[in-house]
């Protein structure tokens, strides 16, 4: 195969800064067709990249010969859109979180095992530079054990990154299903999996709506703002805090590890993307690169490394197992939340 050819569902900001123009500047990719049930948005993005537009996916999946389709819809979206995508022949890269259920999520690993095709999941902080390093440091066994962690992102929520402000579908509780924990929450849950290289056992939310308000100024129905504690198979123990409300126009995304030999600070300092504080003393800086923001872009890798997974036909490492190992973290920690008590995550 020459090239991959794409079709995107969605024409959103996330598509608009990720995957368009990520797939349109990859020499190993073309990017066919855009759909976007905003046809004024859809027609705009489609003729900046020069692709055709369409506003039904499955007309779009029926008249197109596409070898890929990126899923970036509303969350509520994705399963169907991702499952008609594999049965139209198609691979299938969607956004986080993959999907709003766990069985859902399961009939998506189903489908592509069944199709053979490859279901990759949009989770890109553990592509991001500061993170691989860090995950480089932590296999080399110089550090330890990790004893246990902080990881935070916070920033001043979806009004201020979607098309559509704050009548976002962030802001719907029908469309969106989960608030600040389906937005930033999986992606921390991920990196944290991928960092340790383990499972999480338990967890315990404490998940809220504490600010956040729509276009008509009323409080949303989705949560803002979540503190998780969290304990690994091996007892690592954590917490992740994720926002909605950081409204200093800073975004916090970073990760302290203590570890038995020192700590590893991840995107703590702007100068270097990681540092390590040894117990001996010794100290270790890397300018490493940044962690994408809002505001600032910088590429995520994932069409790249799905496009180099379809070519070489190799299984992508953010697979659909990964995506719902995932959310099965943050599904556990909303149950928590309701009953008050800590939940137990079953590793079936």
């Amino acid at each position: 195969m020459a090239t991959v050819k794409y079709g995107v569902i969605g024409a959103g900001s996330i598509a608009q800064f990720r995957h368009v123009p990520e797939i349109y500047n990859n020499p190993n990719a073309e990017l066919v067709a855009i759909v976007d049930i905003n046809k004024d948005r859809c027609n705009m993005v489609c003729e900046k990249y020069d692709a055709k537009p369409y506003y039904d996916y499955k007309k779009m999946l029926a008249e197109e010969k596409l070898d890929a389709v990126v899923v970036a819809t509303p969350n509520y979206l994705h399963a169907q859109q991702t499952i008609d995508s594999l049965k139209a022949g198609c691979h299938v890269l969607v956004e986080k979180p993959m999907a709003t259920t766990r069985a859902d999520a399961k009939k998506m690993i189903a489908t592509a095992k069944q199709k053979r095709k490859y279901l990759m999941i949009g989770m890109n902080q553990r592509l991001m530079a500061p993170h691989v390093k860090a995950k480089e440091i932590l296999e080399t066994g110089k550090l330890g054990k990790v004893l246990s962690f902080e990881t935070t992102f916070k920033h001043g929520g979806p009004d201020g990154w979607s098309q559509d402000g704050a009548a976002s579908w962030f802001f719907i509780k029908n469309k969106a299903v989960m608030g600040v924990t389906g937005d930033l929450g999986v992606h921390k849950a991920d990196l944290m999996r991928y960092l340790l290289g383990e499972e999480f056992v338990e967890v315990t939310g404490f998940i809220g709506t504490l600010d956040k308000v729509n276009d008509k100024g009323k409080i949303i129905n989705i949560d803002d703002n979540a503190y998780i504690s969290m304990k690994s198979k091996s007892g690592t123990l954590g917490t992740m805090t994720i926002s909605w409300t950081n409204y200093g126009n800073m975004e916090d995304n970073g990760t302290t590890l203590y570890c038995e030999n020192g700590v590893m600070l991840i995107s703590r300092c702007k100068e270097f993307g990681v540092k390590v504080l040894y117990k001996n003393g010794q100290s270790e800086f890397y300018k490493v690169g940044k962690v994408a923001t809002n505001t600032e872009q910088v590429g995520s890798g994932v069409s790249e490394m799905f496009t180099d997974c379809i070519i070489n036909r190799k299984k992508p490492s953010i697979d659909g197992m990964e995506g719902y190992r995932a959310i099965d973290i943050i599904i556990s920690a909303m149950e928590s939340a309701k009953t008050g008590k800590a939940k137990k995550i079953s590793q079936r």
